[in-house]
């Protein structure tokens, strides 16, 4: 059975059991098995009156709704190609996209949606809105033959695009079907024999890979999916959900980690200094350099402010956080742990079907590491400190682009373009990205990741740092977030301090807008576009340099 068949199945199995439920002004909206899959039948007859043949496109754009996730399976189970993007990205952008790999029909998710889209691209596809498959009265298709077969092109997702313009990944159906079986065996393990049903909640988009693979893991495990539809509301629909786990970016963990920081530091008094003291007993431990009264402190924390913690900030049951899209910053793994709340690390690309390597629920997680390979997955170190990749979660090659997919498809191996290193008992840690490595005027090499991150964990203010000095004769930085000089000055002395001399930070420029998508300098899924900011920020740049100034 291919994957979408093993879905479906699962579907009509739950019954009236919820599987998928949106939430919408506070108030979850729910499906059960059986009303999905009528869903997906409707969508399905929807689509053969187009007349579509196997294997054209279909882009799907919208935000994440039940409807949506209806919309992807019958556009697969149908035999077409459903490609994916991210409804908040620029109309030109998604242009560019659609251009590339010329889908026959646009789905939407909205009309303003597709207005945007025909206003950019006059010439576009034809389009059409969820409104007008999901129309009530809409007959469910009768003869609901799978089409979809195991060597087929499920999807296309095209990459972020940090550099250049973005890539079309396409994923066979054997590739999902590998990716699906390992993520659901990972969560059996997780759950260690539970017979009910998972409550999952999800507020990732669904364009995204790592996203994707989730939804479907939990279809495929009949769980109870329930779909955020407004980040401003994720902390008050959390705890509504109550998750056994969801799938996390390492910003939302850091943010609630400062939340919490911040928060004891308001309310003062008893709580606050058990608080202190035990994270300062925890960090110790974690060294092995335990003190006497520790377990006093870690005892009285355990008891009396860590539970209240966990209940306000995520809920009662849950079992573990799943963080995946860049490495997560140490102390923030440390500090969850502490609390009594796992965070199982995941590592892997588009071009990977997602993932590569998965924390082990069953073995000893190491902060700073994402697990070993999972199932049937090769992987070692090539030149450049490069980590390169094997097996059947590997991608076909790149949407009508031999040349990229030679470049990083060899002899079977893919070059993720990720430096990394793997200790004695398999776990891999990511050290940062080729392509961003600096190369100073010296001739010294940089990875600016590590940096970056050890400076964000000194100025709690900031959003985002990022290293230039190419060519030059030391490093700088562009700094976002309301911080002031002499906060930053005191944050790049204190990660200087234990910096050989070619590592430290000589100068920075402050930033008070954080970048984002919206500004064209992160790509939809976050990470920052280097190349684009230094651009933009090239005369400031250039003053560093000229004026060596330090604030």
């Amino acid at each position: 059975m291919t994957f979408t068949e093993q879905i479906l199945a699962s579907l009509e199995r739950s019954g009236d059991a919820v599987v998928l439920q949106e939430m919408r002004d506070g108030q979850a909206v729910p499906l059960s098995g059986r009303q999905l899959l009528v869903q997906v039948l409707v969508a399905r007859a929807y689509l053969r009156r187009l007349r579509l043949k196997k294997g054209d496109r279909c882009a799907l754009l919208a935000h994440n709704s039940a409807q949506w996730v209806a919309m992807d399976l019958a556009i697969m189970a149908e035999g077409l190609t459903v490609v994916p993007l991210y409804a908040r990205q620029a109309p030109a952008e998604l242009v560019a996209m659609m251009k590339d790999c010329w889908p026959s029909v646009i789905v939407c998710g909205d009309k303003s949606l597709a207005d945007a889209i025909v206003e950019a691209w006059p010439e576009a596809p034809p389009s059409f809105c969820f409104d007008h498959v999901f129309t009530a009265g809409r007959e469910p298709l009768e003869n609901p033959t799978l089409t979809l077969a195991e060597q087929d092109v499920a999807t296309i997702i095209y990459t972020s695009g940090t550099s250049g313009q973005a890539k079309g990944v396409m994923l066979n159906a054997s590739n999902v079907a590998h990716m699906l079986g390992c993520t659901s065996g990972r969560l059996d393990r997780l759950m260690n024999g539970y017979s009910g049903q998972d409550a999952v909640f999800h507020y990732l988009p669904l364009c995204f890979a790592g996203s994707w693979i989730m939804m479907l893991t939990c279809l495929l495990r009949g769980s109870k999916l329930t779909l955020n539809t407004d980040l401003g509301k994720i902390a008050a629909e959390m705890r509504v959900a109550a998750p056994d786990y969801f799938l996390n970016v390492p910003a939302l963990l850091e943010r609630m980690r400062k939340a919490v920081d911040e928060q004891l530091w308001k309310t003062g008094g008893f709580p606050l200094r058990v608080y202190t003291k035990a994270k300062g007993a925890w960090v110790r431990r974690q060294d092995g350099k335990s003190r006497i009264g520790d377990g006093v402190w870690l005892g009285l924390a355990n008891r009396l402010v860590f539970p209240t913690i966990r209940k306000k900030m995520i809920g009662g049951k849950l079992r573990a956080l799943i963080c995946g899209s860049a490495p997560l910053n140490v102390e923030t793994q440390l500090f969850f742990m502490m609390l009594g709340i796992p965070v199982l690390q995941v590592y892997g690309l588009t071009e990977t079907t997602a993932i590569c390597t998965m924390d082990d629920p069953d073995g000893r997680l190491v902060a700073g590491r994402a697990g070993p390979a999972i199932s049937g997955v090769e992987m070692k170190i090539a030149e450049n400190a490069e980590i390169v990749v094997r097996g059947p979660n590997v991608f076909s090659g790149y949407w009508k682009r031999p040349e990229e997919t030679a470049r990083v498809l060899r002899d079977g191996w893919f070059r993720t373009g990720d430096q990394g290193e793997v200790d004695e008992n398999g776990n891999w840690k990511i050290v940062g990205r080729i392509k961003n490595l600096i190369i100073l005027g010296s001739g010294h090499n940089v990875v600016p990741e590590p940096i970056e991150d050890e400076i964000l964990n000194e100025l709690p203010g900031a959003n985002q740092v990022v290293l230039v000095g190419n060519g030059r004769g030391y490093l700088a930085a562009l700094i976002t977030g309301k911080v002031s000089g002499e906060q930053t000055q005191a944050a790049l002395d204190a990660v200087n301090l234990d910096l050989p001399h070619y590592k430290q930070v000589r100068a920075f420029h402050l930033v008070e807008d954080a970048f984002t998508i919206d500004s064209g300098l992160l790509t939809a899924n976050g990470k920052l576009k280097r190349d684009l900011i230094a651009e933009r920020f090239r005369n400031e740049i250039d003053e560093l340099y000229q004026t060596a100034k330090t604030a």
